[in-house]
């Protein structure tokens, strides 16, 4: 069956080769029985391709269960998945069938498979194995023939290193995996997106359909949409009741989107809890800061030891390296010493480095320089902090914080 079918037949809009990929592998695995895991960020759609995967499978007349472990209690996962004897526990009036019970021939998607207890994933790695199972409370073995589809947006061999998923698991379900792209990974297929929800909410509320100015479009594709095909759709919904206009300029989508200033740059030690707090330009701000730090302390050091006269016995082992250490130091002054006189006069030379290294030391407080640049972009544009926060790449909401902060009038 061709690609353009399958996506008309359930609703699937994009073009992007990973998208393309995805539902290739889909297509090829759907006649097997094979166990397929699903892989991709929250909001990326991957509830619609273990449907796919069922009714295009010679079980499509069987029953299919869609199951949502992370909205199951933990104490009665195993009942909902597995079923139980009456008088199993608290509450079990009467004996019920489980999921893997009721779909016996069919197909069972278990969706966020990662947040089931270790428990439970004992009891369903032997499903996947062994077809067999107990219902809780009893002994008797049950058979069921069942195709597994499972799916998750954690990273799984993160989530084993930190002993939350079973390994063996992990493997058993991942027979077939298929990973869904995110939509900053579809850059063409966003504005498609935007233009049916578009079209499904005109109709939906009765008023004529947005359309998106070009440089909307633009920044439409720019921004990096962390909720997903989920967020374009709730946003798309928000502009389509809230705008009078439905010409929807690259201001107006502004105001829909989170963060919309902040410019996509790579997200440097996220995982450390000093910079939880800071955006990127400012995460970017502070390192460079840091490394011109660093880089005159290091001289400053050098400058010391060459004041006190520690660089002597150094000298006379690896003269080539003072030498250079020397130039470095003294680049910017015309009347830097030549090497004869490094070589052989270490008091007058002892002392230049130090007076240069003063004259030329400078602030390096990144909350002066984040101040002053916060002054100059509000000089500019007359205290207007719209335009301030856009030409500094930050939120006007972070402006107001850094406002109060550095207690700039």
């Amino acid at each position: 069956m061709e690609l353009q079918s399958i996506k008309l037949r359930f609703g699937i809009i994009g073009n992007a080769s990973g998208l393309n990929r995805a539902l290739g592998i889909a297509v090829q695995v759907a006649p097997t029985d094979l166990t397929v895991l699903i892989t991709g960020e929250s909001g990326t759609g991957k509830e619609v391709f273990p449907q796919i995967i069922h009714q295009l499978s010679s079980r499509k007349h069987g029953t299919y269960i869609a199951v949502n472990c992370g909205a199951i209690p933990e104490g009665t996962i195993d009942s909902e998945l597995f079923g139980h004897e009456k008088g199993s526990f608290t509450g079990a009036h009467e004996a019920r069938k489980g999921y893997f019970e009721v779909a016996d021939g069919g197909t069972i998607f278990l969706d966020e498979v990662a947040e089931l207890p270790i428990s439970t994933q004992v009891r369903l790695l032997r499903v996947l194995e062994t077809g067999e199972f107990l219902k809780v409370g009893s002994s008797k073995v049950i058979k069921t023939n069942v195709r597994v589809i499972a799916a998750t947006n954690v990273n799984v061999p993160e989530a084993i290193d930190k002993g939350n998923f079973r390994q063996d698991l992990y493997y058993r379900l991942s027979t077939v995996p298929i990973y869904i792209p995110p939509l900053r990974e579809r850059k063409d297929d966003i504005h498609l997106l935007f233009r049916k929800f578009a079209s499904d909410f005109a109709e939906k509320y009765r008023m004529p359909s947005l359309h998106l100015t070009p440089e909307a479009v633009t920044l439409l594709a720019d921004y990096r949409w962390d909720g997903n095909v989920r967020q374009l759709k709730n946003i798309t919904e928000q502009i389509s009741i809230i705008e009078s206009e439905r010409e929807i300029t690259a201001q107006t989508l502004m105001k829909y989107l989170p963060e919309a200033y902040v410019p996509r740059l790579p997200v440097l030690y996220a995982n450390k809890a000093e910079y939880k707090d800071m955006t990127e330009r400012d995460i970017l701000y502070k390192i460079l800061f840091d490394m011109r730090r660093d880089i005159t302390e290091l001289k400053q050091s050098v400058v010391e030891i060459i004041r006190h006269g520690g660089m002597q016995e150094l000298h006379q082992n690896n003269p080539q390296l003072i030498k250079k250490l020397y130039h470095d130091i003294s680049t910017s002054k015309n009347d830097a010493p030549s090497e004869m006189e490094i070589s052989s006069d270490y008091a007058t030379y002892q002392e230049e480095p130090v007076e240069e290294m003063e004259e030329v030391e400078e602030s390096l407080s990144i909350s002066q320089k984040e101040a002053d640049l916060i002054r100059r972009a509000l000089e500019k544009h007359r205290g207007k902090r719209k335009l301030a926060a856009r030409d500094l790449g930050i939120s006007e909401r972070t402006l107001y914080r850094k406002i109060k902060e550095y207690q700039i009038n």
